[in-house]
């Protein structure tokens, strides 16, 4: 029987995101009165006066675990309209997967060409098309954490660039994003104020089309190799991102 391993964080206020959303839990009462409007009944009518719970959520597509669509990097990639979440291949969200541990780097380094290419040789891999590679630091582990947005270590524009030249179009991290933290970023750019420092690695999307996911979980439970990954992103019409349940498929 194949072992599946839950690479997502939920949807949840404790999780300490700078980007701001919202749960309100319907209580199984509330759904009585809300059914008995909606079907023109009494309250009264339903079991112990209770009907059917709920959630109302006010979040944005890239709270939690979550897939970027080329349409959040930049409006054209390649020269065309970037693709939005709904207009994706599906087939690039189910792939062998392969994990890159970087937890020997420190918190804010960006990672080179040469870090990445240095790890799959210690690994024996040579990247296919299609290999979904994910960026492993363990900042998930802090994500309760006040500095969590700010404790990941992050991807180059060159090495992004260099992975999606190996024919890599799905790529991510156990961070909070696929840059530097932005504290970083932000720091860098006002020491030396110029293009290509605020968010590179994400514009590299600009000149090649890709998708990262943000905010995976668990990637210690994983090896290196030998297992597949499936990250199927919400389907929201014109969207930037999509909600994605990622989960690890082991023999």
């Amino acid at each position: 029987m194949a072992r599946i391993v839950d690479l997502s964080v939920s949807i949840e206020e404790d999780l300490k995101d700078p980007l701001p959303f919202s749960i309100r839990f319907e209580t199984h009462e509330e759904g009585a009165d809300f059914g008995a409007k909606l079907v023109g009944v009494s309250p009264d009518d339903f079991p112990e006066r209770k009907g059917l719970a709920g959630e109302f959520l006010t979040l944005t597509s890239h709270a939690g675990t979550h897939v970027d669509a080329p349409w959040h990097y930049w409006p054209t990639s390649e020269g065309k309209p970037s693709r939005t979440i709904d207009e994706l291949p599906l087939e690039w969200f189910f792939n062998d997967g392969v994990v890159l541990d970087f937890t020997d780097k420190p918190p804010g380094y960006a990672l080179t060409v040469q870090d990445i290419q240095e790890k799959l040789r210690q690994i024996d891999y040579e990247l296919k098309p299609f290999d979904i590679v994910m960026i492993r630091c363990d900042a998930d582990k802090k994500r309760f954490e006040p500095n969590y947005s700010e404790i990941h270590v992050g991807v180059s524009a060159e090495a992004t660039l260099w992975l999606i030249d190996q024919g890599i179009k799905v790529m991510g991290t156990d961070g909070w994003g696929w840059d530097t933290p932005l504290s970083i970023q932000a720091e860098d750019y006002k020491q030396n104020p110029r293009p290509g420092v605020l968010w590179a690695a994400h514009f590299a999307g600009k000149e090649k089309e890709y998708c990262q996911i943000e905010k995976l979980a668990n990637l210690d439970q994983l090896p290196p190799l030998g297992f597949k990954v499936s990250v199927f992103p919400v389907k929201i019409k014109g969207g930037s991102a999509g909600w994605t349940r990622a989960v690890a498929i082991l023999d």
